[in-house]
C-alpha cells in the first residue's frame, strides 16, 4: 500500500501542466538544497534528485529548515521519545536533544511556521529529509539516534504538514519522484538509483517485518 502522505499516481496526473509562469510549488527541507543547516553545520551530503528538481524551469522551491529556525546551527541533535511526530503534537511524546534539553515547544513552534509557509505559498508537495525528527515522513529514530533504533511514522513538522493536508515525498521516495519528474517533463536525465519508494526497499521491509 502507498503510505497516505505520498501523492498517488492519480493525484500527480491530476495536477495541471506546470510552466515557468505557473510552476510546481515545492516546500523543500533546506539541507536538500545544500544549505549548511544540519546539526553539524553541513548539509549532510549531496542530493542529486533534489538538485535536479530545483534546476527545472517549471518548479518554484520554497526552502525552510525548522531545526535551524528553532535551535540554530550548529546545534545538539533532536530526537523523539515516546512516539512519533503525531504523538508529539498530541502531547504524548517529547522532543529531547542528545544533551537531554527539552525541545518539544521549540520544535512544535517551528512546525507551525513551516506549515504556515506551506499554506502561504500554496505548495503542491513537500520534499523533505527523511529520518529527521522534524522532517522525516516514513521513518524516524525511536529515542536517541545513537541507539540506532527506528520507528515508522513522521517527525513533528512532517506530521503537522500531513494534518494540514499536504502531500509529502522524501528524497528516498524515488518511484513517486519519478512520477513527479515525468509530470514536469524532466524525468529523462534525473539521476535515479533504483526508482523505489522508501517503504518498498529491502531494509525497510526487513526491519519492520513488512510482507
Amino acid at each position: 500500500m502507498i503510505p497516505a502522505h505520498l501523492p498517488t499516481p492519480e493525484q500527480i496526473e491530476a495536477w495541471p501542466t506546470f510552466t515557468p509562469a505557473s510552476p510546481l510549488r515545492v516546500l523543500l527541507s533546506a539541507c536538500l538544497a545544500g544549505e549548511p543547516c544540519g546539526v553539524d553545520g553541513t548539509a549532510y551530503g549531496e542530493y542529486p534528485l533534489a538538485k535536479r528538481l530545483i534546476e527545472l524551469p517549471n518548479v518554484k522551491v520554497v526552502r525552510f529548515c525548522p531545526e535551524n529556525d528553532a535551535f540554530g546551527t550548529p546545534r545538539a541533535t533532536p530526537d523523539l521519545h515516546g512516539g512519533n511526530g503525531f504523538d508529539v503534537l498530541d502531547g504524548t511524546a517529547r522532543v529531547l536533544s542528545d544533551k537531554n534539553d527539552e525541545w518539544t515547544e521549540g520544535m512544535v513552534r517551528s512546525a507551525k511556521k513551516m506549515t504556515e509557509l506551506a499554506v502561504r505559498e500554496a505548495v503542491h508537495v513537500a520534499l523533505l529529509m527523511d529520518i529527521s525528527a522534524a522532517c522525516g515522513s516514513t521513518v524516524i529514530y525511536d529515542g536517541a539516534r545513537t541507539l540506532k533504533k527506528y520507528q515508522r511514522g513522521p517527525g513533528v513538522c512532517a506530521a503537522m504538514l500531513m494534518r494540514a493536508g499536504f502531500a509529502i515525498v522524501s528524497w528516498r521516495d524515488e518511484k513517486t519522484l519519478a512520477r513527479i519528474f515525468e509530470k514536469l517533463g524532466g524525468a529523462g536525465d534525473a539521476p535515479f538509483s533504483d526508482r523505489q519508494d522508501h517503504h518498498e526497499r529491502a531494509w525497510y521491509r526487513e526491519y519492520f517485518q513488512v510482507t
